[in-house]
């Protein structure tokens, strides 16, 4: 010890060098120390790094070629079906019926049996011949089902979401005498069959109503009218087991009587009925309380202030109203309501659920087909008017639905029997509007005959031209045209073969794609403007795009 301190008081600076060194190597230390962590650290993060983009590449590589993407089915442009010795009904519907996402189509048709399965009247216990309902494949025309389901066919309702103890889709088939039949939309199994015996001489009004379940069993309910001498008689019936529910009521309407259903708004719905000369209106709630025998509460209905003022509560007439032998009352959207459309023998008027005032008048005459809704205009409604101008002659009309003015008009040779007009939403938000007739072109004064049944595609973009996009020498039955697919596939369809009342024969049922008959489609020239080439309007219209409507 004597030594170190001898030492350290001969060479203090040394002493103090020594001590700096040894601090500077103790600080080295923890630098190597902690940088060797953060080297481990950093590594850890770089094998992260990489580990992450490895599983990212896998789940990428999986998705694009190992775990396969979901097909959309291809659907035929055109398929025919082919029925021989049947008589078809004048009913076409277009529903999902396989759940493949492409519309498929069902209509009805009397025989014996069933050619394609095996199945016969009998085993439905009804006598043959008896309707079927059968369902074919809107992708290639394939039959799905076939279902005896009545002895005659008075109307088939193919729309209703809840049936039977599933409360699964189906359709409903009406009968005379009344029998309503049940028929499951998948499978075409008769989910239930009731009868009702109303006597002879009464007419069922159509189309159906489904309505609120009103027997709390958690499935909707269908209600139900008929006329018999004079009188309109509601009932309610059970979309679980097709009973009946509550009693049969009358309602004080005079007269052979129709019907149209309005939203008012999205929890008011009203029910017109329309004679000859009035116009009857009632709720939802004050129909299902006839019926039941007592007060029913629907949650989500609301009586509509506006047009219950103008109720006369003793006789349920639309008082301010009168009119000359009606028609057609059609149901005319607004922008917040409903409005309805009347046509008489002179002239059409749309009239205001708000306060019944007459919105707008259009003289027109002897109008063939229920009026149809399309958009001439972007969003904003139409309608298509049909009316006799002559022998074999008629007019097509498109007529504004807010002013009443006429957008575009058209004279077609029409003889009887011709189908009526159908209208395909498109993605400019207008539509393409179908009509069937015989155009005759300016300066040609020979008529023939019998004018051929042509169909025509018009749509807003080319107001001076129509495609005739085939002829039709058979007998139409049933035509209508949809969309098979969401925004695409704009196709129509056409049922032909023997009418009801005549004896059994051939029958077809075709589904066509329209670009198919756009392709080759004869331009017709309603006035020529300059620069316009008949090929650039066909690429045109084939290139027309379509939306569907919610």
């Amino acid at each position: 010890m004597d030594n170190k301190d001898s030492e350290a008081e001969i060479h203090p600076l040394k002493t103090e060098d020594v001590k700096a060194q040894e601090n500077h190597e103790h600080c080295v230390e923890r630098r190597i120390v902690k940088s060797s962590g953060l080297s481990r650290l950093s590594r850890w993060r770089t094998a992260a790094f990489f580990i992450s983009l490895f599983l990212c590449l896998i789940i990428v590589f999986a998705f694009s070629f190992i775990i396969p993407c979901p097909e959309r089915p291809v659907s035929e442009r055109t398929w025919f079906q082919y029925y021989n010795k049947t008589v078809p009904y004048p009913f076409l519907a277009i529903a999902d019926v396989s759940e493949d996402k492409v519309q498929d189509v069902l209509f009805a048709f009397k025989s014996g049996d069933s050619s394609r399965f095996n199945v016969s009247c009998l085993d439905e216990g009804l006598p043959s011949p008896c309707a079927f309902v059968a369902a074919v494949s809107g992708r290639n025309g394939s039959v799905l089902w076939e279902s005896p389901a009545a002895e005659e066919v008075q109307w088939l309702q193919c729309d209703i979401q809840q049936l039977g103890t599933a409360a699964t889709p189906g359709c409903i088939v009406v009968e005379r005498p009344l029998s309503l039949t049940a028929v499951g939309l998948n499978t075409g199994e008769v989910l239930w069959r009731q009868s009702r015996d109303f006597g002879a001489n009464y007419t069922v009004l159509t189309p159906l109503s489904v309505i609120p379940d009103v027997d709390n069993d958690k499935v909707q309910d269908l209600m139900i009218f008929i006329t018999k001498e004079g009188q309109v008689k509601v009932s309610i019936y059970s979309g679980k087991t097709g009973q009946q529910l509550g009693s049969t009521g009358s309602l004080r309407v005079d007269g052979a009587a129709r019907h149209v259903r309005l939203q008012l708004h999205s929890s008011s719905s009203y029910f017109l009925f329309y004679t000859e000369k009035s116009v009857y209106a009632y709720s939802l709630k004050d129909l299902c309380s006839t019926v039941v025998g007592v007060e029913v509460k629907l949650p989500s209905f609301q009586l509509d202030s506006h047009l219950e003022k103008n109720i006369d509560r003793a006789t349920h007439l639309l008082s301010p109203l009168s009119f000359e032998d009606i028609r057609y009352l059609t149901k005319v959207p607004g922008h917040s309501r409903d409005n309805f459309l009347v046509v008489d023998s002179e002239m059409a008027k749309l009239i205001s659920t708000k306060d019944l005032h007459t919105v707008w008048t259009l003289n027109v005459s002897r109008v063939l087909s229920e009026p149809l809704l399309g958009y001439y205009k972007p969003d904003a409604h139409g309608v298509v008017l049909e009316s006799e101008i002559g022998p074999n002659r008629k007019k097509v009309m498109i007529v504004e639905s807010e002013s009443g003015a006429v957008q575009w008009e058209l004279m077609l040779n029409s003889g009887p029997g011709s189908p009526g007009p159908a209208t395909l939403p498109t993605a400019d938000h207008r539509s393409a509007f179908l009509m069937w007739g015989d155009f005759q072109e300016p300066g040609n004064d020979t008529r023939p005959r019998a004018p051929l049944q042509k169909l025509y595609l018009f749509h807003p973009s080319y107001t001076n031209v129509v495609l005739e996009l085939r002829n039709s020498t058979d007998q139409i039955i049933a035509f209508t045209a949809a969309l098979f697919e969401r925004s695409r596939h704009a196709c129509y369809v056409l049922l032909r073969g023997p009418q009801p009342s005549e004896g059994p024969g051939p029958v077809s049922l075709m589904k066509r794609k329209l670009k198919e008959d756009v392709a080759v489609s004869r331009v017709l020239w309603l006035r020529r403007t300059p620069g316009d080439e008949e090929q650039h309007i066909r690429d045109r219209l084939y290139r027309m795009r379509f939306q569907t409507r919610d």
